[in-house]
């Protein structure tokens, strides 16, 4: 079986208010983006290993709901305040009533988290590195430090960050990089979200150290680019009933794909349809996988841009006629 190892440093408690006959149905769930990552991978049959700081009475409870899932858990415990919110769907969208990344990870603890996180990922086929629950959780450089240490021991590296995460693991160097034009924006990466100037974005990543770059924009097809080539990937048009933890499992698709060694135009597929279909349910990072994989066949990708080799730049018009001949 596949491995995937996911550094999820602070995973959140979630507490959602929906509507029932006798009432208001109250839900707990394990939240936050490695934990919506783990949850598609444990659906299409990865082992999944999350590593993760949990904090306080919420880290508590977490511990149950992810054993619960039957999410393998590498935990640093402390005390504290640990990440939540609470939403209400009540009138059928999100509402806000309260949210707290939790306190910022403590050199000790992170110092813990960091080398469980190596040990676990040593095993493994492929490790995600996901985001926090706030921006002060811990330093934007671990990143950088995790992804270097990773890539030098062989492994491959997905990440689904933005900003000065998403700069530090480049730097480290990662083997796929997923990430939204939005992102590209409030990073400053673009100023508007032409395809040239995505395209654009993404060669720069590259250059900065990722091996592949995914970029999602809301409804329109994504973009991805892998060697020197860059694909226009179209999911299959779905009725909507939440967008949230939709790009969590097109990253958990991929990493799965990949973690069982299929090459990433095959891999981009699978993500896509875990995406696509997460967006008609209302639990993040859920879908079955019969239905996902059957949703490949409808996910459509076109090359936008073919490599120009050498042979077929310098071919003169006899080699051309002789090609024809002899075809």
């Amino acid at each position: 079986m596949a491995a995937v190892v996911i550094f999820a440093p602070s995973p959140v408690l979630t507490v959602t208010i929906e509507d029932h006959p006798d009432g208001a149905d109250v839900h707990l769930h394990a939240g936050g983006q490695g934990v919506w990552q783990a949850r598609m991978l444990l659906r299409m049959g990865v082992d999944v290993t999350m590593c993760s700081v949990l904090t306080g009475e919420s880290g508590r409870v977490l511990h149950h709901l992810l054993d619960d899932e039957g999410i393998k858990v590498v935990a640093i415990d402390r005390e504290g305040q640990g990440g939540a919110y609470v939403h209400d769907r009540r009138g059928g969208e999100r509402k806000k009533i309260v949210e707290t990344g939790g306190e910022p990870i403590s050199r000790h603890d992170l110092d813990e988290l960091y080398s469980a996180t190596i040990g676990e990922a040593l095993g493994a086929d492929l490790v995600i590195l996901s985001g926090p629950a706030s921006a002060d959780a811990l330093p934007a450089d671990v990143y950088r430090r995790l992804a270097a240490d990773l890539r030098n021991a062989g492994k491959r590296i997905v990440v689904d960050l933005a900003g000065e995460r998403l700069e530090a693991a480049l730097a480290g160097g990662v083997e796929v990089v997923k990430v939204s034009d939005d992102e590209l924006v409030a990073d400053g990466r673009i100023e508007e979200k032409t395809e040239d100037r995505i395209i654009a974005a993404m060669r720069a990543m590259r250059k900065e150290g990722a091996r592949s770059v995914i970029v999602t924009r809301s409804h329109e097809p994504f973009l991805m680019m892998s060697g020197g080539s860059v694909c226009e990937i179209t999911p299959p048009t779905m009725e909507v009933t939440d967008t949230a933890g939709a790009g969590d499992s097109l990253t958990a698709g991929v990493s799965a794909a990949l973690a069982r060694g299929a090459d990433l135009r095959e891999a981009i597929t699978l993500g896509a349809a875990a995406g696509a279909l997460n967006v008609t349910r209302h639990g993040l990072g859920t879908g079955d996988p019969g239905t996902i994989e059957k949703l490949r066949s409808l996910v459509k990708v076109r090359t936008l841009d073919e490599p120009v080799t050498t042979s077929t730049r310098s071919i003169n018009l006899d080699q051309l006629a002789a090609k024809v001949k002899e075809s």
